[in-house]
């Protein structure tokens, strides 16, 4: 790459990997309207996450039917809050201009503010709706894991989120990065003022693929141990964790972290984050390992099963007091019976087998019966 131009605004190259891209922004456009990649890609993630989590209420004793009210109140309060975070961040940039608050299609959302707002509206859905919050709270953190690890990638797209020069295989660059930082380093420039020392001819932290990767491992993680969780909130506690330890490592390598005054907020955020994450989970496995019957899951509740059986009931057309269960129903929690998952057709056939042998030997048993009432008979009229 010449160190003397820079390279087209739309261009990106991974150049130790010999990788180039040219990708505009702007997906498409219908009349004046332009569809940005970055939307489309947070959509996508969206619509994945909730594809992998409605089917999977179930197993955490939720009635999706009650869930998809909080989803959509979540999904409005993660937006509003990923945008206001990010605004009051750098209120010194909109105050003069409040239009551009609304304005998200280039970017500035803050994934923290989205993670507060998501769970703040979405937690008091749950409290109108009566969906018990820790087991949602379960299955929405593998949901934004999917989110995030997608999403990311609206920064690779845009060209931002990037970090400080670097000598790794990963390093990327792009012409909209070296204007950034070409801009960024003038005197008065954010990077100058900051004391960050940058060359724009130089490759950067990919920060958006770490994040990415980071993102969906542990996706697949926690929808491994989804399974195996102990306690309701598990989860959540793992996935502050989890993304708290890797948020604060790449919040240090970037150059546009939201500051408060020398203090990176994100990172610190996410140090308060993990250590308290850790202090809680070790708390509950105490508990746990005291007291098994203090901390049963949701799911395994009879509370659980009915409100499940007479949403199952509703969709079935069965209204009023009849899709209510009682104790006394015959098939109420039918639904949550395991023992037909396991069962084998050859045992059943092996039983058939067992019974017809019974047949055949209570037939023999009977003529051999006969046989010898009839010799009894003979040797009567004999004599």
């Amino acid at each position: 790459m010449s160190t003397e131009t820079l390279l087209e605004p739309n261009e990106i190259q991974f150049p130790e990997l010999g990788w180039k891209f040219h990708i505009d922004p702007t997906a498409f456009s219908i009349g004046s309207l332009h569809i940005q990649w970055y939307g489309i890609l947070i959509t996508l993630g969206l619509i994945l996450a909730l594809v992998y989590a409605l089917p999977r209420m179930k197993r955490f004793g939720l009635d999706a039917d009650r869930t998809i009210d909080a989803i959509i109140g979540g999904v409005i309060g993660g937006i509003i809050g990923a945008r206001l975070y990010y605004v009051l961040m750098r209120w010194d940039e909109y105050k003069g201009n409040l239009g551009d608050i609304v304005n998200t299609r280039n970017g500035g959302l803050a994934i923290y503010g989205g993670i507060i707002g998501a769970l703040l509206v979405g937690l008091i859905i749950c409290k109108i709706r009566k969906v018990k919050m820790l087991p949602m709270l379960d299955i929405t953190v593998i949901g934004f894991l999917i989110g995030q690890g997608i999403g990311r990638w609206g920064n690779f797209i845009n060209q931002e989120a990037f970090g400080t020069n670097t000598s790794s295989f990963l390093g990327m660059t792009g012409g909209t990065i070296q204007r950034t930082i070409s801009g960024e380093m003038q005197i008065g420039g954010d990077l100058y003022q900051e004391g960050v020392n940058m060359l724009w001819e130089k490759p950067v932290h990919p920060c958006f693929l770490y994040e990415s990767l980071w993102c969906l491992l542990g996706f697949v993680i926690f929808a491994f141990w989804s399974k195996r969780r102990k306690y309701d909130g598990q989860l959540f506690l793992m996935y502050l964790a989890w993304y708290g330890a890797e948020r604060f490592v790449v919040e240090g390598l970037r150059t546009d972290s939201l500051m408060l005054g020398n203090i990176r907020v994100s990172q610190a955020l996410s140090a308060v984050i993990f250590v308290a994450s850790v202090i809680l989970q070790i708390i509950f496995y105490a508990k746990r390992k005291r007291d098994p019957e203090s901390m049963v899951l949701y799911a395994s509740t009879e509370e659980s099963h009915r409100l499940i059986e007479e949403s199952r009931r509703k969709s079935m057309g069965i209204k009023g007091a009849d899709a209510k269960t009682g104790d006394d129903d015959d098939d109420d929690l039918d639904i949550f019976n395991d023992d037909d998952d396991d069962f084998d057709e050859s045992e059943l056939d092996n039983d058939d087998d067992d019974d017809d042998d019974d047949i055949i030997e209570d037939d023999d048993e009977e003529n051999d019966d006969s046989d010898a009432n009839a010799e009894d008979n003979k040797d009567n009229n004999e004599d």
